[in-house]
Parts: C-alpha cells; sequence; structure tokens
C-alpha cells in the first residue's frame, strides 16, 4: 500500500496545536509570515510587478495567509480527532456474520472527494464525522494524491486499530496550460481527474473479496476504479509538468520559493519537494509582465471599415453578434493563485458584413489573462479594446473559477464568478442585453 511506518505518525500526532485552533489574528508578526511576505516580494519582482502598486500592495499578506492557512494540517493532530470520537458498539451476540463493532464494512462516502471504508474490532467504531477532519489534517499540506490517501489511510489504521482500512481519493487536479498551449488549444481542459486508493490490514490486498465488496457499494455513486485510476507516477496530471519554452528559472525567485516552502513547515529537501522551486518559478513566469504582442490580424485601432457583398449597409439591418465560450487563463494578483474561464462578447453587426474572426477576439482574450490580473479589470480591458476595434457597442460576460475560491476562505468546489461589461448602446439597450445573455450556453456546457 506504501502507507508510511507507524513512527512517522507518531511524530506527526504528537506535533502541533489540537484540531479546530486557527491561525491566531496576530499572526501578522510571527517569522513564518514575515518570511513568506519577503518571499512573494521577491517572486513579483522577479514577474516584473511593482508589489507597491495599487492592488499589489496587500499581496504578500494575503498569500502568506492563504499559504499558512492553506497549510494547517501541519499544526493538527489526528489523535486529538479520533480518540475522542471512538465509542464502544457489541457485534453480533450470536456469533455468526460481523456486524457492529466486530466486522462488518463502514462506508462513508462523497466527504468532498473523499470515500472511506474500514472495518471495525475491538467492539468500538469512530463517529463518522471525524474521518473527514483526519483528511483535512493530510490534505491541508504540500501533496501528492497518493501520498494523501496513504497518509489518511495510515493515520485512521493506527488511531482506530480496525481489521483494515480503505481509502479512495476522488482527485479533481487543475491542469495550467502554458502561454503557447493556451493560446494553440482551444479545447484544453481545464481540470483532469485521477482515482488514486490504498488499503490497510484485511485492505492490503487489492485483489481481497473485501475490496470487490467495497467497489461494488461506490459503482452505485458513477465511481469506477479500474477504468479510471492511475498510479501516482503519471505525471500527466500535473500542470507543472507540461513543457514551456520558458528558459532558466532566476535562482533568487527559486530561492524565495523555498523559503516558503520552510515557512509552512516542510522541508525543502524531501526527495518529492526537491525540484518543487524551480517547476513552481517557471510555470509563475508565464504570467511576466511583458509587453506581449497582441495578435490584430492587421486591424488597427478604430471602427473596421464596414463592407458587404452587395456594397451597401443599412443600419437599420443591424443585428446582435456573439463570439461565445473563448477559454482563457490568468493569475489573481490578490493571492498569486490561478483563475480560469470562458469569455462571451458581443457587438452589433450591419448586415451584409462578415463578422470579425474569432481569432482576432482570442487574441485579445489572451493578451490580457496571461498576467496577474482580477477579473473585473480583465473583463472591462477585453471589453475596452474589442470596442476600440469594433466601434464602441460591445457586451462582455467573463465566467470563471478562482482557485482562492476553493483553496481558502469559503472552500467551496464548483463555485464561480461572473462580471459584464457594457458598452455603446448595450449600456441603454436592454433588448439587446437580454438577447445577447440568452444566446450565452449553460455554465455546465462553457467548459468551465
Amino acid at each position: 500500500m506504501g502507507a508510511l511506518e507507524e513512527g512517522h505518525f507518531n511524530e506527526e500526532l504528537e506535533n502541533g496545536v489540537k484540531v479546530g485552533g486557527c491561525i491566531e489574528l496576530d499572526f501578522e508578526e510571527e517569522p513564518e509570515t514575515l518570511a513568506i511576505e519577503v518571499a512573494v516580494k521577491t517572486l513579483l519582482q522577479g514577474l516584473g510587478e511593482d508589489f507597491n502598486r495599487e492592488g499589489l500592495r496587500k499581496t504578500p499578506f494575503r498569500v502568506a495567509k492563504a499559504l499558512r492557512e492553506g497549510t494547517i494540517g501541519y499544526k493538527q493532530k489526528v489523535k486529538d480527532i479520533v480518540q475522542g470520537a471512538l465509542f464502544p458498539e457489541v457485534g453480533l451476540a450470536s456469533g455468526i456474520g460481523h456486524a457492529g463493532g466486530a466486522g462488518g464494512l463502514v462506508m462513508v462516502r462523497d466527504l468532498d472527494l473523499f470515500s472511506y471504508c474500514y472495518v471495525p474490532a475491538g467492539q468500538q467504531v469512530v463517529g463518522l464525522s471525524k474521518l473527514y477532519r483526519v483528511a483535512e489534517v493530510f490534505a491541508k499540506r504540500l501533496q501528492d494524491p497518493q501520498r494523501l490517501a496513504d497518509d489518511v489511510c495510515s493515520a485512521l489504521q493506527l488511531e482506530i486499530k480496525p481489521s483494515g482500512v480503505a481509502v479512495i481519493l476522488q482527485c479533481l487536479h487543475i491542469h495550467f496550460p502554458n502561454f503557447e498551449s493556451a493560446f494553440l488549444d482551444a479545447n484544453h481542459q481545464g481540470w483532469v481527474k485521477i482515482l488514486v486508493n490504498s488499503g490497510s490490514g484485511v485492505f492490503e490486498n487489492e485483489k481481497a473479496d473485501i475490496w470487490g465488496e467495497f467497489l461494488s457499494l461506490l459503482k452505485f455513486r458513477g465511481i469506477n476504479l479500474e477504468s479510471d485510476s492511475k498510479g501516482s507516477a503519471d505525471k500527466w496530471w500535473c500542470p507543472s509538468w507540461s513543457s514551456s519554452n520558458i528558459g532558466p528559472a532566476s535562482s533568487g525567485m527559486i530561492t524565495a520559493v523555498a523559503s516558503i516552502i520552510q515557512s509552512l513547515g516542510e522541508d525543502p529537501s524531501r526527495k518529492e519537494l526537491i525540484g518543487t522551486p524551480n517547476r513552481f518559478v517557471k510555470w509563475l513566469m508565464n504570467f511576466k509582465n511583458t509587453n506581449l504582442d497582441m495578435k490584430l490580424n492587421g486591424f488597427v485601432r478604430g471602427r473596421i471599415a464596414p463592407c458587404n457583398i452587395n456594397g451597401e449597409a443599412s443600419p437599420n439591418e443591424e443585428h446582435v453578434e456573439s463570439e461565445l465560450n473563448l477559454p482563457f487563463w490568468s493569475q489573481c494578483e490578490h493571492h498569486l493563485l490561478p483563475f480560469h474561464g470562458v469569455v462571451h462578447i458581443g457587438y452589433f453587426c450591419a448586415g451584409g458584413v462578415n463578422p470579425i474572426g474569432k481569432s482576432l477576439l482570442h487574441s485579445v482574450v489572451h493578451f490580457y489573462s496571461f498576467k496577474l490580473q482580477v477579473q473585473e479589470r480583465l473583463t472591462r480591458q477585453i471589453a475596452e479594446t474589442v470596442s476600440s476595434v469594433l466601434g464602441g457597442d460591445v457586451m462582455v460576460v467573463v465566467e470563471a473559477k478562482h482557485t482562492c475560491m476553493i483553496s481558502r476562505g469559503i472552500e467551496k468546489f464548483g463555485s464561480s464568478a461572473a462580471t459584464i461589461a457594457v458598452l455603446g448602446r448595450f449600456s441603454t439597450d436592454r433588448a439587446a442585453r437580454a438577447l445577447f445573455l440568452k444566446s450565452i450556453p449553460n455554465s455546465s456546457n462553457s467548459g468551465i
């Protein structure tokens, strides 16, 4: 199963603070927070940004706060969660069969991407709500999917002492493209699914009958481990392993990332983390503040000269033209966490005039998204640029999912945000706005 040694977990379970404890409000002055802030300023400078500009002044602190809250698991103890939740439950009086606290399966499904199963022993069971909290201890650390499943499984086996524990982790990993592939591949998938499993005790042998029973129950929820599972050695799901033409990473930025890792309570020299600072910096450099070329395909700023098949264009024949589901990828400048989604653009087009090319609009979206951004500014910048090309009557809707809403704050997976910009006639013509909004597909079909 690859679970860690008991000695490792004794150390993990004895260090730190009680679960339920949170970062104190005055943690701004703690050495770890200050060290992360210094490191973040180094990263911002490496990106060509001024960390004193409006919008970035509080970013070092926001990043420090988000990272420390997101890795609070290093300061939590599994023992405090489990020991207070164990309670006696006798088995079958007849001694025939298994149930209660002496055998039988106890399974909890769909706990924020986790499903668990364990076989009670010693006539003891654990409060089911605690299983999620045990997972959270290890999930809120720097992790690899397989390592996370193994850590949770080993901790439950050590503390509950059942006949066996099985864990299946349904992991959705954001698959962020590099600058070049994001523009060339309009069908790039934002999330990649990977299933990993771990077992101990009677579940250690994956071919055991008891695994079959567990998996049969999971299939009722549409989970098929045989067809969906991939080993942790397959790095295709991790964005940092995608190829990029970005040159060597800055040594100062690499040192800064190593400092952040150490400040979070990890060992930057751990085998799995040795290459992380270099990979992270190379990925982050996709968003360097440089003067990228915006490929406007020969169009200059100013209204495109109208032309049509008949040589005539009547304003009375104008209609709303839409370009929908233009994908984008960006980086939140408040927390240095990615967000991605789609852009919908509407504009008036005269009868007989060919609509503007999709590649032009995609170029505008790509130009403004691949940098440190906030969604509201991104929406405005796209609208203003398209308006300058098309003549002023433009409406833009941006739908996006933010990692900062998933990994911190409300921690709500599946949440999204929508922003709207209206210029020219769209700002006064309610019917035109309604017509354009009606053309936007359901978000479940829009690629976010």
